[in-house]
């Protein structure tokens, strides 16, 4: 693929920069990412992948460059627009989950819809239905109760819950065995090919990079396009 669509893609960054006092963390990035595909990143710590990361979210405001999500430039959005685009069109998954711990699963998914303007009834609707795709089991528990990889698919549920046109995901497999992992990226990958969103997947793990339809390294601040089968 080439990350373009009949419609364009729904992730376009060109020619992103960001720098910090002397020290130039990305410098002339391009990504494209289609509905549907995923992209993976990798690179060694230091790299400049968190980075890359929060200007996808709008959380950095690069020094130079573009990033469209759905169609729209997120970079000069003023902050509450920002926001409102970020919860309906963007969706994220981190690697410890960053869920509720005292919350039931139900309770973490349903927030997020709670949050983006969703009614209660729908949204607790919605996140029970999620979670049985996802087969994380929604009795009324708190979240800390869970396997990790029940919290994991936990933190997928929430990130789909409104439907996002964009799913990030910051090393979700970095905190879980290998066996776990492996389910949980059978699930990440399958989801997001199947409701039809741009992921983009930043690991170290060169098995889950692997699964992407197109990897990327972060090299000298620049993002290289490598073959499949990271090492």
């Amino acid at each position: 693929m080439d990350g373009t669509g009949a419609e364009g893609p729904m992730l376009a960054v060109n020619g992103l920069r960001y720098a910090v006092a002397d020290r130039v963390l990305l410098d002339g990035v391009d990504l494209k990412v289609s509905a549907g595909e995923s992209a993976a990143v990798v690179g060694p710590s230091g790299s400049g992948k968190s980075t890359l990361l929060g200007c996808l979210m709008g959380l950095i405001r690069p020094s130079g460059g573009s990033v469209r999500v759905a169609g729209s430039e997120i970079t000069k959005m003023r902050q509450r627009v920002l926001e409102r685009h970020r919860s309906k069109h963007m969706g994220v998954v981190f690697q410890f989950g960053e869920l509720l711990p005292e919350l039931s699963p139900v309770e973490n998914v349903a927030l997020a819809a709670l949050l983006g303007g969703t009614g209660a009834r729908q949204a607790y609707q919605r996140a029970e239905e999620i979670l049985g795709e996802l087969n994380v089991p929604h009795r009324e528990v708190p979240t800390m109760r869970l396997s990790g990889g029940e919290r994991q698919r936990t933190a997928v549920a929430r990130a789909l819950i409104n439907e996002p046109s964009v799913l990030l995901a910051d090393e979700p497999t970095g905190a879980l065995d290998t066996g776990t992992r492996d389910s949980v990226a059978d699930v990440l990958f399958a989801v997001a090919k199947d409701r039809g969103c741009a992921l983009v997947v930043v690991t170290h793990d060169a098995e889950v990079a692997g699964r992407a339809d197109r990897c990327w390294a972060l090299d000298g601040s620049r993002l290289v396009q490598r073959g499949l089968g990271v090492s």
